[in-house]
């Protein structure tokens, strides 16, 4: 497609780099949705896709600190690629819509890359499975980082759905219903302290959602239980409903689960809520290119048995050589650093040019 045609898609701002040994810093708006292109003096001809992260509103792509974190893609002489998406929360289907568009852009602008790699954080690490599995005529890799791999609904009930119904469970009113979540809702610091303090005060039951969730502190279930809401609201919201049926589930893991079972209130998916999830997205695990994945030992958020989920469809389907777990030996939520996610892309480029799989387990520097 012509250059003229992307000109008067985009509103274009080529600015001077800031950081030494980039050539390129191009941002503008494609789409609705905000991007960021960087090319080094000494660009190999390859490009690296980032895709970020759940975020509540649309990433801002051109913000320094996330340029800095990603710094050494650029370093390896890479160029690096990336949307903000159009809309917050689940934005899986504008991503994928939005990045691919922003490729081609990229692609009429500097010419085809010599290779492209995708990336990204938590959801963004989902998205990296997602973008390998559909388009896999055009990455030569993935190297999805801390991310729910594995179906979205699966992912969506047995961890975010089930977190909330045992919670209400023990502290029955203290939130919303996570099938009919206020739009109002919010994830605030005084939502977070609210619950912190009421788990603080009935310590016999935070225990016991502690002992169920395996979540080491109040504080961490105060803030999951809050963000989990708000996740829940962005999908009723996206899906038109609730997407999830528990009515079968057997609840296993607390102090008595007699009670638990008893106690837990019993929901009805509505169809239509469940097949948005299902088109956004359920991975099929029949992949033709690399992937290798890095994930820490505890996460609060996406603990490291869901992305087992994505090493067993791949098995299933035939595929399971073309995917490789490590792990780092370190707490909390995508707390991997770079230099060790420096070390897995090299990997991963290695197993590209020479088709030998690096090995799995741990990923150090």
């Amino acid at each position: 497609m012509p250059t003229s045609f992307w000109r008067a898609l985009v509103a274009l701002a080529l600015v001077p780099a800031s950081q030494a040994g980039i050539a390129v810093v191009e941002t503008g708006e494609l789409g609705g949705a905000r991007y960021r292109i960087d090319i080094p003096e000494e660009w190999n001809r390859g490009l690296v896709v980032y895709m970020h992260g759940y975020s509540p509103a649309p990433n801002d792509p051109d913000d320094e600190r996330q340029t800095e974190r990603l710094r050494f893609f650029l370093d390896e002489g890479y160029a690096l690629l990336r949307s903000g998406y159009s809309a917050g929360g689940w934005a899986v289907e504008e991503a994928i819509q939005e990045t691919e568009a922003l490729r081609r852009r990229f692609v009429a602008e500097y010419g085809e890359p010599r290779e492209t790699f995708v990336t990204g954080h938590s959801m963004g690490g989902f998205l990296t499975m997602t973008m390998i599995e559909r388009f896999p005529h055009i990455y030569a890799a993935g190297l999805p980082l801390c991310g729910p791999l594995g179906p979205a609904a699966w992912f969506m009930e047995r961890r975010v759905f089930d977190f909330r119904v045992v919670f209400d469970a023990y502290f029955p009113g203290a939130l919303p219903s996570p099938a009919r979540t206020p739009t109002g809702y919010r994830n605030t610091a005084e939502e977070n302290a609210r619950l912190e303090a009421l788990l603080s005060a009935h310590p016999e039951k935070a225990a016991a959602l502690r002992q169920y969730t395996a979540l080491r502190t109040d504080q961490e279930l105060a803030r999951t239980a809050a963000f989990w809401t708000f996740v829940l609201m962005d999908l009723q919201q996206r899906s038109g409903g609730n997407a999830f049926d528990n009515r079968n589930t057997l609840y296993s893991g607390s102090p008595d689960d007699d009670w638990l079972n008893a106690a837990v209130e019993r929901y009805a998916a509505e169809p239509g809520a469940a097949e948005y999830l299902r088109l956004y997205y359920e991975p099929h695990g029949r992949i033709t290119r690399p992937m290798l994945a890095i994930h820490t030992t505890y996460d609060p958020l996406v603990p490291p048995w869901v992305p087992n989920r994505y090493a067993e469809l791949t098995e299933r389907a035939g595929s399971g050589a073309l995917f490789v777990q490590r792990y780092t030996p370190r707490p909390g939520h995508c707390a991997i650093e770079s230099e060790e996610i420096r070390a897995g892309f090299r990997d991963l480029r290695e197993w590209v040019e020479t088709g030998i799989a690096p090995g799995g387990g741990l990923q150090g520097p």
